[in-house]
């Protein structure tokens, strides 16, 4: 089955809908607008629709004639708090928030994926299942799908899903075996002191002292604890303290982020970070307390799955346009949807050729070639065609 062909046959309707998405962002659980048009579409198509699921979560199941397994097929919707920059007729007409990041164009694709194999419904063995996520850039819409039972009824055999990334020329896929994206941790450390004045420092216990030194011996967790051929990335983005140059403050608070490929990796740098604070603490008189929130679950491409999916999209390319080591410690989370799922998430090349400058993801002036996108409705396709479509 050409299914390049028939994307390319619906690419007027689908840039038509990514440029409506793009001009109309919404951000985290506010996806309302976006969220209606998606079940509208499915209902049309003839899907059984469930709304409301994660608050603003859209599930659409796509029942085969035939007895076979179920493939969960996940997309993005939301926007990000961003002014856009650019210029071109389609820019946000909403101030302060822009697709930045490309979930225009992943909830645009998934609703063409939608259409071709609704249209093939009588060859279909098993069902499609397509979830519309809410609330990615803040990392909350995928659990709360899921706390929502969108992993149940049908439970899903194996996962699917694809990110535009403008990293990457156009025409090259990325699909990589094993851990993808890191897992991303929040942790928030409290140095307690004893204020005083600057020009007595003996009268007082000085915080900011003690938080430098935690900070700097924090970089030693991933240089002399860590096997080096593991990976993980510690940083302390902001430090907050006192209120004028001639007093010592009473108290530090940092805070920062933590992502690893590993949960046993991030299970020593919690415990590192927990103890480097609280032994420079104790020998520098202050008291440190200490608090880690894991938000994001790494997002881990099953080896089998990954290898069946790659035979499915070199129909659609050649395979020398895969790249297999493509790794970032940046998060995602779809990685609620394969942590007990077989699945893969794979990376489309959508770099903007004509542009004078590159603007990456989350940029004010973040743009994607527009080919990119009948590209990616054929390779989602084929990957799902594989098991749901014999002889495809």
């Amino acid at each position: 089955m050409d299914f390049l062909q028939q994307a390319e046959a619906l690419r007027d309707e689908l840039i038509a809908r990514r440029r409506d998405f793009h001009q109309h962002p919404e951000l985290g659980f506010e996806e309302v607008r976006t969220s209606g048009i998606v079940a509208q579409a499915l209902n049309d198509l003839g899907l059984e629709v469930q709304t409301g699921i994660g608050k603003t979560g859209v599930i659409g199941i796509l029942e085969g004639s035939h007895d076979g397994p179920t493939i969960l097929y996940r997309a993005d919707m939301d926007a990000l708090p961003i002014h856009e920059e650019n210029t071109f007729e389609f820019a946000s007409t909403v101030p302060g928030k822009m697709h930045a990041c490309g979930h225009d164009g992943h909830t645009a694709i998934a609703l063409s994926v939608a259409k071709i194999f609704a249209q093939q419904r009588e060859q279909i063995h098993g069902r499609i299942k397509f979830v519309f996520q809410p609330a990615e850039e803040i990392v909350g819409g995928a659990k709360a799908m899921v706390d929502d039972g969108a992993l149940e009824n049908p439970r899903p055999d194996v996962s699917l899903g694809l990110h535009l990334i403008n990293q990457i020329p156009l025409g090259k896929v990325a699909v990589t075996d094993g851990p993808i994206m890191a897992g991303a941790s929040t942790f928030t450390m409290t140095i307690t002191g004893k204020g005083g004045h600057a020009a007595s420092p003996h009268q007082a216990v000085d915080p900011v002292v003690c938080a430098a030194q935690i900070i700097t011996a924090l970089q030693t967790i991933t240089s002399r604890n860590m096997n080096p051929l593991d990976s993980a990335v510690v940083s302390v983005t902001r430090m907050q303290a006192g209120t004028a140059y001639n007093i010592i403050p009473q108290q530090v608070d940092l805070f920062g982020t933590v992502r690893t490929f590993k949960r046993e990796v991030r299970d020593l740098v919690e415990q590192r970070m927990a103890a480097i604070g609280s032994g420079i603490g104790q020998a520098m008189g202050c008291e440190v307390t200490f608090n880690i929130e894991h938000h994001v679950l790494p997002v881990v491409n099953h080896p089998e799955v990954s290898e069946r999916v790659r035979g499915s999209l070199s129909r659609v390319v050649d395979p020398s346009h895969f790249e297999l080591d493509n790794r970032t410690m940046g998060s995602e989370d779809v990685g609620f949807f394969m942590d007990d799922v077989p699945g893969t998430y794979f990376f489309v090349g959508a770099a903007v050729t004509n542009q004078d400058q590159y603007y990456g993801h989350h940029h004010p002036r973040f743009d994607f070639d527009e080919k990119a996108l009948p590209l990616s409705v054929a390779l989602m396709s084929a990957a799902i065609a594989d098991y749901v479509l014999p002889g495809a």
